[in-house]
């Protein structure tokens, strides 16, 4: 079982994104959408203080990326 991802805000989670190569391409109200244009994916964060554990888990799963290489990324 993998591990549980760890909780952060939608502006940190953003920052993370960026680093992974994907670009705030618009925003409409607390909604801030990236895209990473290598692989075509295309994510919706919303820019909250604290994201809902399962708001977290279907934004990685759309992005294809595992819980276990998110906790690695924000160390």
């Amino acid at each position: 079982m993998s591990p549980k991802p760890v909780l952060v805000s939608g502006r940190k989670l953003v920052k993370i994104f960026k680093k992974l190569g994907y670009e705030k391409v618009a925003q409409k109200g607390s909604h801030i959408k990236l895209k990473n244009y290598a692989t075509g994916s295309v994510v919706i964060i919303p820019d909250h203080k604290e994201l809902d554990r399962w708001t977290l888990k279907t934004i990685l799963k759309q992005a294809e990326i595992s819980d276990e290489d998110f906790n690695t990324k924000l160390r």
